[in-house]
């Protein structure tokens, strides 16, 4: 996720300087947040906004599971980015929920689902979100395999399938009687293709 958080800087700060080429909307809920931000350049578009649909992430929702509500200290913990220029694109689709079921129910229900986007592998983080790496240079082995970072070590446990240009990323961790998971799937793209 480090690697996103620096994409989108970089492309927020490039919007920014030609800032009078660009066209601004901004989709403001009910009480006045912020709810979705469009940016248009000459150069390429920016979406960030929390209309997440859980289809976009390819995955269903499991059964009885409830979408983790905005905490006072943090946004709300769905996300939806897309960043499309003629040089790169990146999708990023992310959802956090919670259900009363064990970790181990919601592994073999996801385990199961990501089995349609190929071999599933099995990793270990501290927190949600610390293994989804995405390379943006062309000399990265972006339509090779995910992998797992060192140390792979903690009580978070991803499942990820895909390629480091094309993921799904299914984050476990268990929570007193229940369990916090995140739905995540990560497109990217270089000159060549769509998002």
């Amino acid at each position: 996720m480090r690697t996103i958080n620096l994409l989108c800087i970089f492309v927020f700060t490039a919007a920014l300087m030609i800032l009078p080429a660009c066209d601004i909307h901004e989709e403001k809920s009910a009480n006045g947040e912020s709810k979705n931000v469009d940016i248009q350049t000459p150069v390429g578009n920016l979406h960030v906004g929390n209309d997440v649909d859980v289809r976009d992430a390819g995955l269903s929702v499991y059964p009885g599971a409830r979408l983790k509500p905005k905490s006072d200290d943090k946004d709300n913990d769905s996300a939806n980015l897309s960043i499309s220029t003629e040089a790169f694109g990146l999708k990023v689709v992310a959802l956090e929920y919670f259900s009363d079921d064990s970790a181990d129910k919601i592994t073999a229900y996801y385990r199961d689902q990501l089995k349609k986007y190929g071999t599933v592998i099995d990793c270990h983080t501290e927190k949600h979100g610390n293994s989804v790496n995405v390379h943006s240079d062309d000399k990265s082995n972006k339509s090779g395999p995910v992998s797992c970072d060192s140390p792979n070590t903690g009580n978070v446990l991803e499942l990820k399938v895909g390629t480091e240009d094309n993921q799904h990323v299914v984050s476990i961790e268990p929570q007193g009687k229940g369990t916090d998971f995140s739905l995540v799937y990560v497109r990217l793209r270089g000159k060549q293709g769509d998002i």
